[in-house]
């Protein structure tokens, strides 16, 4: 064996213990793997970096800032809606409707950018379901994977295929050739999930709280918020707020009322109720059950309620301070108008130690007391700028939704995936994209930079040169002739469970495409020697180097890291059986129709 390959084997090696072992975080295992590959001189110093300019990197950094144009605009907002709409808040409906529809897209679209189109859809889903992000991103993620084996467009390996099998003399397969492999793939992916995803994924919080999430902590315990509808012949149709008492009798909050498709936040005392509306309330759990059965109000889920105020983007949670020396001093939020002058409505009021939550509207207003408040968030902010008051509350804290930028930003990530049918590569259709969202000022460029997630950039960066010293050291043409003379002489299906596992682990330290075109010629070859159908083993190579679940290096599994909180060991699991899974379905229905 020469010193080059056995360094590189070395190399593979500490990156497998570095990713499982989670010593160090994974970006940072990545540099110390490009690093360590230029000082043993097995790639030059330009390769070591050359991942920071990839097609892969540009692809998946264009990826993120188009799908936060998507999210600006509230288009992810209306996608999680109504797929809550359809599949309900259950974490097992909830997996196999997002999967499918991810899986189906990624049949016709790069898996990167199905998934891209779904992320922010899916962290919304998580806000409304109340299901952690860590327990829908890994399935959709692996069911777009799977998905591009569902036709000969969805994955650049079986793309690369069809090239590869044109060179050397051999017909290409047709759209929908793979179609009857990938379908069963795709399915199973799924019902692993939906029956075993309990146990195999994580369950995982964010471990930092947003300023938002603080402050409803910190000040709304033991009240929640619920959602109720007013049904036809309920005694509060056609009444007010205060007719009904919701604060002196109740201690409730109407924080948000939505009738016919249209949501008031904080809305004015003397509007009247109407049958059909959903009514956002803040309050304790025996209030809101008293109200509830007083006027004969129905329970809605939150996930399901178009009033649900922690899913719009547009509205927020603030703490503010009365400035001494304030013209409001002296004066109550009622002699204010408080509503109506500032658009939002005051929860709790904090007055030296004394906190008060009923009665505020005729207390008047001291030097330092502490408010409580909620409104959209242009309210908000201009409430910060105004020389009465101290905001506490970084208003920053979530960005509100320009809705009117919604349908340039679903023309300009259209026009990027169609960009990527006309011969441009990927990164250059996406990238166009994300020109066209700044020149359409749908997102501005500060915000551009702020969508990006470089650590996952940093991670495929890191890695792209280990693919490059497979390649130029001979390690993987030395892998491969050793397998090959392996399981000469042995039964057909052995022969392709080892090409399966060969790909298999090839797709895990270089990137897909690299090992399609490194491993098709050699099975080209195997089979001739075999006996084999060339194309069938082609074809087994071509979809197996898409079985990348293992670990974090697929693209897709990167750009799902950071949103889902996930660690490497979060992979192995749930991978290591979909790898064992993808490997058996693959080979089977692959011997069936060709061997």
């Amino acid at each position: 064996m020469e010193t080059e390959i056995l360094l590189t084997l070395l190399v593979v090696a500490g990156t497998a213990v570095l990713f499982i072992s989670g010593a160090v975080r994974v970006d940072v295992a990545a540099v110390l793997v490009a690093l360590a590959l230029a000082w043993l001189g097995l790639v030059t110093p330009a390769q070591a970096l050359s991942g920071l300019s990839s097609s892969a990197v540009v692809a998946m950094l264009s990826v993120m800032v188009l799908g936060h144009g998507l999210d600006r605009t509230g288009v992810t907002i209306r996608i999680a809606r109504a797929i809550v709409g359809l599949a309900g808040t259950g974490e097992r409906r909830l997996i196999a409707a997002v999967s499918i529809v991810a899986g189906s897209l990624s049949a016709f679209m790069q898996s990167v950018g199905a998934t891209a189109v779904f992320l922010p859809s899916l962290l919304r889903v998580s806000s409304l379901s109340g299901v952690p992000a860590s327990r829908l991103l890994l399935p959709v993620g692996y069911a777009a994977i799977l998905g591009g084996t569902v036709s000969m467009v969805g994955a650049g390996t079986l793309i690369i295929l069809n090239d590869l099998l044109s060179q050397q003399g051999y017909a290409p397969f047709g759209l929908f050739a793979v179609t009857p492999i990938g379908v069963p793939l795709l399915l199973a992916g799924i019902a692993f999930f939906c029956f075993f995803g309990d146990r195999v994924l994580p369950r995982r919080e964010k471990a930092r709280l947003s300023p938002q999430e603080e402050l409803i902590r910190t000040w709304c315990p033991p009240c929640r918020i619920f959602y109720l509808r007013v049904p036809p012949g309920s005694p509060i149709v056609g009444k007010t707020r205060e007719e009904v008492h919701m604060i002196s009798h109740y201690n409730l909050h109407l924080i948000s009322l939505a009738e016919r498709g249209e949501i008031t936040y904080t809305p004015w005392r003397h509007t009247r109720f109407v049958a059909g509306q959903e009514l956002g309330i803040l309050g304790q759990d025996e209030d809101v059950r008293r109200f509830v059965d007083n006027f004969g109000l129905e329970w809605v889920r939150a996930g399901e309620s178009t009033a649900n105020v922690m899913a719009d983007p547009n509205v927020g949670f603030a703490e503010v301070i009365v400035r001494p020396y304030g013209e409001i001093v002296g004066k109550t939020l009622r002699d204010l108008e408080f509503r109506v002058t500032y658009g939002v409505e005051v929860l709790i009021l904090l007055s030296g130690t004394e906190e008060q939550r009923r009665n505020l509207a005729d207390r008047p207003l001291q030097a330092g007391d502490a408010m409580v408040v909620l409104g959209r968030w242009e309210r908000l902010r201009a409430l910060a700028t105004n020389r009465n008051f101290v905001m506490v509350t970084p208003v920053e804290g979530r960005a509100g939704v320009r809705e009117r930028g919604a349908a340039a930003a679903v023309l300009c990530f259209l026009a990027a995936v169609a960009l990527t049918y006309t011969g441009l590569s990927i990164a250059t259709s996406l990238l166009s994209g994300v020109l066209a969202m700044i020149l359409l000022r749908v997102i501005p460029i500060g915000e551009v930079y702020r969508a990006i997630d470089w650590r996952t950039l940093t991670l495929i960066a890191g890695i792209l040169p280990l693919g490059i010293a497979m390649d130029t050291s001979g390690t993987a043409r030395f892998i491969a002739d050793q397998t090959a003379g392996l399981v000469a002489g042995y039964p057909t299906p052995l022969i392709l469970i080892a090409v399966a596992v060969l790909a298999t682990a090839f797709s895990l330290v270089m990137s897909n495409i690299a090992a399609t075109v490194l491993l098709v010629p050699l099975a080209l070859v195997m089979a001739g020697s075999f006996g084999l159908d060339p194309r069938g083993l082609a074809l087994l190579v071509g979809i197996c180097t898409s079985n990348s679940f293992l670990l974090p290096t697929h693209p897709v599994n990167a750009l799902l890291m950071g949103p889902g909180n996930y660690r490497t060991r979060d992979y192995i699991v749930p991978g290591s059986i979909m790898t064992v899974v993808f490997i058996l379905i693959a080979v089977g229905i692959v011997s069936f129709l060709y061997f």
